[in-house]
């Protein structure tokens, strides 16, 4: 029977100073070894057996670390020591288990993702994929207001249907496209969480048989943008013209050519050719994936060199006047505002829709041009539907007026800029 080594007190212990391994008792194999500064507790045990060099078993004895000294003292070394040990008697390798364990663990940390990482990955993907920075910042600006101060910081391993539909509910009646919005993206970023495996199971953000029993269907009322009266066109513009910046500039530049919002405000001086007077839209940027052309007549042309020399090194056509970014739907709806309500201080009724009696809205131009064109002109409905860069039914007819109905959408263009600015010559 081996001899056992003499159980050294704490103090013992603290007087070794000589390089070497160092048995200090209480439990077989427990020592002390120091190699310069280094001091370290190890215990040295065998754990189970290996082959040799002649293919015989024989006792494999590995050193296992158990932490420095002092730092663990020697009456919490013998107890490490002690475990271990109980440990082998069982079978198991001190230091196999213990890399298993790390192994796990940083596995786990990898998968262990919050609901705000995940969604950040997704966002910066959409970034590439949406076609314009309104998007981009409806995604970030509506999961910061609504999700990140309750779910934010939650693994998202643990986030259940009763979590979203607790976050949705307060929204699900009063601001429902909102609200029905947000549960699309947060079901977008719980695809991607389980395609990157950080959670399993069925997307508790799914709609059908999962939040809808919950939330419930909400019988929406579909209703146009709010417009002016093509009647009333004329008076609007005259008034925008009294007003300095570069918000009325970019409201006008919308009204005579009827596009979008989000097209007018990513506009660069690069999709204009001022010579042929034809604004190209790429198809990144157009809601149905496909080029537009816009001709453009003599007041939108005189607008756009009146701002040539501030705007041509910003990039944007209309830059936000702080930052120099993208202008935003706020500045026009702002504008709007304001005009509406000195009209009313002049006792007039301001710029309602009579219809919904709503203020009037940028994109509700769009609708003014339109009825228009169809109660004072004489132009085909499809190249009133092209101006307004709406899909066709027909895609042969469609493609076909990309083309050839460019100049009768000129035609139209300076019509309408005449009906708009009476006094154009």
């Amino acid at each position: 029977m081996p001899k056992k080594s003499k159980e050294l007190s704490a103090l013992s212990v603290a007087k070794i100073k000589e390089t070497g391994r160092h048995s200090v008792g209480g439990v077989d194999g427990l020592c002390l070894n120091i190699e310069g500064n280094s001091r370290v507790w190890i215990l040295r045990a065998v754990v189970g057996k290996r082959l040799d060099k002649d293919g015989k078993l024989k006792p494999h004895r590995r050193d296992i670390g158990i932490g420095p000294y002092p730092e663990v003292s020697l009456a919490e070394a013998r107890a490490k020591a002690t475990e271990l040990r109980l440990q082998i008697r069982s079978g198991i390798d001190p230091i196999a288990h213990k890399q298993q364990q790390l192994e796990k663990l940083h596995v786990q940390q990898l998968r262990d993702k919050t609901f705000m990482e995940c969604a950040k990955v997704v966002i910066a993907n959409k970034t590439r994929e949406l076609k314009n920075e309104k998007h981009i910042g409806q995604w970030s600006s509506t999961l910061e207001t609504y999700i990140y101060p309750t779910l934010g910081d939650l693994s998202i391993s643990v986030i259940t249907k009763v979590d979203i539909a607790k976050v949705l509910e307060p929204i699900w009646a009063e601001k429902n496209e909102t609200a029905k919005r947000l549960r699309g993206r947060i079901e977008t970023i719980f695809d991607y969480a389980k395609a990157m495996e950080y959670f399993e199971g069925d997307n508790p953000a799914e709609w059908k048989g999962n939040l809808e029993p919950i939330l419930g269907n909400l019988k929406q009322e579909s209703r146009p943008h709010p417009s002016l009266p093509y009647d009333q066109v004329s008076t609007f513009v005259q008034h925008l013209r009294q007003k300095d910046g570069i918000s009325p500039k970019a409201l006008e530049f919308a009204i005579l050519t009827a596009c979008r919002s989000g097209e007018i405000f990513g506009a660069t001086w690069q999709e204009i050719d001022l010579k042929n007077k034809v604004w190209t839209i790429p198809k990144e940027r157009m809601k149905a994936e496909k080029e537009h052309r816009v001709p453009l007549s003599e007041p939108v042309i005189e607008l756009l060199k009146s701002i040539q020399i501030y705007t041509q090194s910003q990039g944007y056509i209309f830059p936000a006047p702080r930052g120099g970014g993208m202008l935003s739907d706020m500045s026009l709806t702002a504008l709007i505002k304001r005009m509406h309500e000195q009209k009313l201080k002049e006792n007039c009724l301001g710029y309602i829709d009579p219809k919904q009696n709503r203020v009037i809205t940028t994109h509700g131009f769009r609708s003014t041009f339109r009825d228009w064109s169809a109660d004072m002109t004489d132009y085909p409905r499809e190249v009133c539907e092209h101006v307004l860069a709406h899909k066709l039914p027909d895609e042969v007819e469609a493609a076909y007026l990309r083309g050839a109905y460019l100049e009768k959408r000129k035609g139209l263009m300076t019509d309408w800029a005449k009906f708009c600015i009476p006094f154009t010559p």
